[in-house]
């Protein structure tokens, strides 16, 4: 059964930035007319899950994201993916720690991580060469200043420990993990951490009101990578820097050379942002049978 309406994404926007979650952007001004949303059946089948990580004592939750919808944006919108958010998949409860992230990073897990010939096949980062964590603190605080290529390093090395099948969501996934969780009733203070509320810096996840997938900090905190509908790299959700009207559910904004001006390596790192201090991911988890969609197909 299909429910259409002709609403703005003012109706099924995120926790209390439903008054922008009819904005898009793709580049750090342009913004997007309201959308036309279809709402379509929940697919049955999924449950939350805990995963726990072999290896390490790390675990985190991963949520059901079952509803389908589409947004159809006027011309002027300048949508670069079709925002057909297709489910059912999982998208983590909370955007990536450090918690895990280091023992990537570090290789904290190798001994464990080998695979039968004792091979690890995953290349790691190398060293970070600055606090990337721009001292705002490690245990239960956002991954950031982390580029597209080490976070989706990282679902490969997370997919080969676990194997499940991790990725980074694709832009229409994640605005769909955002829209159909949201509520518009709640005050943006209660639920992300923005520019007026954060003292310019990140602050441990889970630590405001989670939406109604029981998801936190989808917007604000830290700005989340995602794969466009053209496989390039964008972030979405805004961050602790953007004020309480420039973030929400489909704030887009595409990486800039500026986030690794200053780092004084030559070539410069492929694995961290000297100047992204602002920039996280949060994982999904794709079902087995779709494991074998291109993230074209999963748009």
């Amino acid at each position: 059964m299909i429910i259409t309406a002709a609403l703005s994404l003012l109706m099924v926007g995120g926790c209390a930035s439903s008054r922008r979650s009819a904005d898009v952007v793709s580049g750090p001004t342009q913004r997007a007319e309201s959308a036309l949303v279809s709402l379509r059946a929940p697919a049955p089948g999924l449950e939350a899950f805990t995963q726990t990580v072999p290896g390490t004592a790390i675990s985190f939750d991963m949520m059901p994201v079952t509803t389908e919808w589409i947004a159809v944006v006027r011309p002027k919108a300048r949508f670069r993916e079709p925002h057909l958010g297709r489910a059912p998949f999982w998208t983590a409860k909370t955007e990536m720690t450090w918690d895990l992230y280091d023992i990537f990073v570090f290789g904290l897990d190798q001994s464990e991580a080998a695979d039968e010939s004792g091979v690890d096949a995953v290349t790691r980062p190398s060293k970070p060469y600055i606090a990337m964590d721009r001292g705002f603190g490690k245990l239960g605080y956002p991954v950031i200043s982390v580029s597209y290529h080490g976070a989706t390093t990282f679902c490969e090395w997370l997919s080969q420990k676990t194997g499940r099948t991790y990725r980074l969501p694709t832009a229409a996934e994640w605005v769909l993990a955002c829209g159909v969780g949201g509520t518009d009733l709640d005050p943006v203070d209660d639920c992300a951490w923005h520019k007026g509320n954060s003292d310019f810096k990140t602050h441990p996840v889970g630590t405001k009101k989670p939406d109604a997938l029981g998801l936190h900090d989808m917007y604000g905190n830290a700005s989340e990578w995602c794969t466009g509908g053209d496989d390039k790299p964008v972030t979405m959700g805004g961050s602790y820097r953007d004020s309480a009207e420039e973030i929400g559910c489909t704030m887009r904004v595409e990486p800039s050379d500026t986030w690794n001006a200053s780092d004084p390596q030559i070539p410069k790192s492929v694995w961290w942002l000297a100047d992204g201090g602002f920039v996280g991911f949060r994982i999904v988890c794709i079902p087995q049978e779709d494991e074998g969609a291109s993230n074209e197909e999963r748009q």
